[in-house]
C-alpha cells in the first residue's frame, strides 16, 4: 500500500523522523546527570509511539482518563496524569492502581487534596506549583502550598510544575532562562516543603523547548515534554527543531481548482487540521497549515492554508500554483501548525519511512 491507496483526509507519520526526535531529546536529557525523561503522550496517544519513546515500560505522562486506562493495559503502569484530578475520577484512577498501576495525580487545591488523602484507595498525588505560565498551579511562595502538602500527608509524592510559558519565546536563550526560572521557582518550593519534614521523591518537571535548552537541571529529578515527539510549525518557528522535523502531516487531496484565483481547494478543512492559528503570533504566520508534495517537500512559493471550512481547506500562495500538476484527486500532504489538536481528530496513524509505502497503522486512544 502507498499513500496514493489511502482515503483522505488522513494522518501520516514519519517513523524516521520520530525516531531522530525522540533521539535528540534523549540527548538533551542525558546531559544531566540524574535526569530522567518521562515523556508526555498526549500529543501521540499510541502504544507503538510509547514503544519507542518510552521504552521497556518506562514512566509516562498522560492527559486523559482513557490514555492512563489504555497505556496501563498495555504495561505502562509508572504514570502522572498531569491535569488537575477532581473527587469524581479518583475511584477510577484508584481502581487501576489496585490493578497493579502507579499511576500519580496532580492538585493544586486544598479540598481536592482533602479528598484525596480521605480516599480509601491506592491513591498518590504531585503539589502543581505555578513557575510562571499563570494557568494552574500554586505559587511556589504561596502559604497554599504547605496547606496542601500537609492535607496529603504520606500521600504527597512530590511537585511537579510545566513551562507552558516557553512558547512566548523565540530563542534558544529565551528557553533556557525559562528553564531556570521554572527550576529556580519549583526548587524554592520544594525546599519549603522539606524544611518543614515533608519528603518529595519527585521534582518533576518540563516542556518540550526548555527540556530541550535547559542549561541546569540539578535538583529536578525528572523531565515531562510531548510535542517534541512528532513536531509542527508552531514549534519550528519557536526553534524547538528544524522545519525538517515535522514527523506528522495531514494527505489530503485536491477537490477544487481555480487557476483564476491561483487558489486550490482541499479536502482537508477545519475538523482534519484543526483551526489552531498558533504561527499567527510567530514571525512567519502558516495560515492553517503549510501544503507540501506528496513526498513532504515545499511546493514552489510554500502555498498555506488560509482558510478552513469544515470540510474544506483553501490553498493560497504567492507563487503560481503547479495547476498542470495537480488535477482533481491529486494528493498534498499538509504540515500542522499545532500537531496535538491536529492529531485529536484521528483515529490511526498511517506510517511511512521518508517513501511513499505505508508500512504500518498504528492506532489512537482519542476522547475522555
Amino acid at each position: 500500500m502507498t499513500l496514493d491507496d489511502l482515503p483522505t483526509p488522513c494522518l501520516i507519520l514519519d517513523i524516521g523522523v520520530l525516531k531522530r526526535n525522540l533521539a535528540a531529546m534523549r540527548e538533551a536529557v542525558a546531559r544531566h546527570p540524574g535526569l530522567a525523561l518521562r515523556p508526555h503522550l498526549k500529543t501521540a496517544k499510541s502504544r507503538e509511539v510509547a514503544r519507542l519513546a518510552a521504552p521497556d515500560f518506562g514512566p509516562i505522562t498522560v492527559s486523559t482518563l482513557a490514555e492512563a486506562r489504555y497505556f496501563a493495559e498495555g504495561g505502562w503502569r509508572d504514570q502522572i496524569y498531569a491535569v488537575g484530578i477532581t473527587p469524581q475520577k479518583l475511584d477510577a484512577l484508584a481502581a487501576l492502581n489496585v490493578a497493579g498501576a502507579t499511576v500519580k495525580v496532580i492538585t493544586d487545591d486544598l479540598d481536592v487534596a482533602r479528598a484525596i488523602a480521605a480516599h480509601p484507595g491506592p491513591l498518590a498525588a504531585l503539589v502543581e506549583v505555578d513557575v510562571g505560565e499563570a494557568r494552574g498551579g500554586v505559587p511556589h511562595d504561596s502559604a497554599l502550598l504547605a496547606a496542601i502538602a500537609d492535607s496529603l500527608g504520606p500521600r504527597l509524592a512530590g511537585l511537579m510544575s510545566h513551562s507552558g510559558h516557553s512558547y512566548a519565546g523565540r530563542s534558544i536563550g529565551d528557553m533556557a532562562r525559562i528553564a531556570e526560572e521554572e527550576r529556580r521557582r519549583i526548587l524554592a518550593a520544594a525546599e519549603s516543603l522539606r524544611a518543614a519534614g515533608h519528603a518529595l521523591p519527585i521534582i518533576s518537571a518540563g516542556s518540550s523547548p526548555t527540556s530541550l535548552h535547559a542549561r541546569d537541571m540539578a535538583g529536578i529529578t525528572e523531565t515531562r515534554a510531548g510535542v517534541y515527539m512528532f513536531g509542527d510549525l508552531f514549534q519550528a518557528e519557536i526553534g524547538t527543531h528544524a522545519m525538517a522535523d515535522i514527523a506528522v502531516t495531514v494527505l489530503a487531496s485536491v477537490i477544487g481548482r481555480r487557476p483564476d484565483r491561483n487558489t486550490l481547494l482541499l479536502d482537508a478543512g477545519a475538523l482534519a487540521l484543526s483551526k489552531d492559528r498558533s504561527t499567527e503570533a510567530t514571525p512567519r504566520d502558516f495560515g492553517f497549515g503549510l501544503v507540501l508534495d506528496l513526498d513532504g517537500r515545499p511546493l514552489p512559493g510554500e502555498p498555506i492554508i488560509r482558510r478552513a471550512y469544515q470540510e474544506h481547506g483553501e490553498v493560497q500562495s504567492a507563487a503560481p500554483l503547479p495547476f498542470d500538476r495537480l488535477p482533481i484527486g491529486a494528493r498534498l500532504r499538509v504540515a500542522p501548525n499545532h500537531t496535538c489538536l491536529t492529531a485529536a481528530a484521528h483515529e490511526r496513524y498511517h506510517v511511512v519511512d521518508g517513501g511513499r509505502e505505508v508500512i504500518a497503522a498504528w492506532g489512537r486512544v482519542n476522547h475522555w
